[in-house]
């Protein structure tokens, strides 16, 4: 299938590694020029060179999501390597598991704030572009996590938010040209997944709730990021697509 994204241009935060950046690989072989947002330069750099490496094109740029001074830094280098911005993937995130009782502030807010104030922030940055092309797809990361996990209230409070936050935008922007959705992974073996000690005790609790046999991998939500992001998906915005082999609660 051809997902007319040739010659658009996409920001993907939090993209250096994991879901993010295998997000970012398959939309330049769709080819798409793309901006690998980070926290860690390097990291970014390094898969911009891996992109370019293999045909495609890519910058790698450092970027906190929470500062809106960074971001808008960030959408005004994309515009300037490229020309335009099309797509915005907001994947940035993380997770600071805790029990309420024993979570402190700091750990509410990082969360919080990565997870929710970072795509406000990417949103409000990239949308004038979209405008002026009458064109736009904001793709944002939630998680099944959102019906609420055990030790998550501040991360599933942030992912349960991005849903609010995907239909309330996406009834501003429809008659703009600009589509707004969420995916929403369940379990997914990514490499840092894989490196915790306890990985073969969360890959068995994840198993024994899928209903699809196996674990979910980083394409599975990159091809749901590429198909939403495309023209393909023009008449699709406000919902929430979950890829979690059939797990819900």
């Amino acid at each position: 299938m051809d997902l007319k994204l040739q010659d658009r241009v996409a920001i993907v935060t939090g993209s250096a590694r994991g879901i993010g950046a295998e997000t970012a690989r398959f939309l330049a072989r769709e080819g798409m020029a793309v901006v690998i947002s980070d926290l860690d330069e390097g990291a970014a750099a390094a898969m911009a060179r891996s992109i370019e490496a293999e045909g495609g094109r890519a910058i790698g740029l450092r970027c906190d999501v929470r500062d809106q001074a960074q971001v808008q830094a960030m959408v005004s280098a994309g515009r300037e390597a490229f020309g335009r911005i099309d797509v915005l993937v907001n994947n940035a995130g993380l997770v600071k598991d805790r029990t309420l009782l024993k979570m402190d502030e700091a750990d509410w807010d990082l969360v919080i704030d990565v997870t929710l104030k970072g795509a406000f922030h990417c949103c409000r940055a990239a949308l004038p572009h979209m405008h002026e092309n009458g064109w736009g797809r904001i793709v944002n990361i939630a998680s099944r996590a959102l019906f609420g996990n055990p030790g998550q209230t501040n991360y599933s409070s942030a992912k349960a938010g991005i849903v609010g936050f995907t239909r309330a935008l996406s009834f501003e922007q429809a008659r703009k040209g600009v589509t707004v959705n969420a995916i929403a992974p369940g379990f997914i073996e990514t490499d840092y997944i894989k490196s915790l000690p306890n990985y073969d005790t969360i890959l068995e609790n994840a198993q024994a709730k899928n209903q699809v046999p196996f674990p979910g991998q980083p394409g599975d939500i990159a091809g749901a990021v590429a198909f939403m992001a495309s023209e393909h998906a023009r008449y699709i915005t406000g919902t929430t697509l979950f890829v979690t082999g059939g797990r819900y609660g």
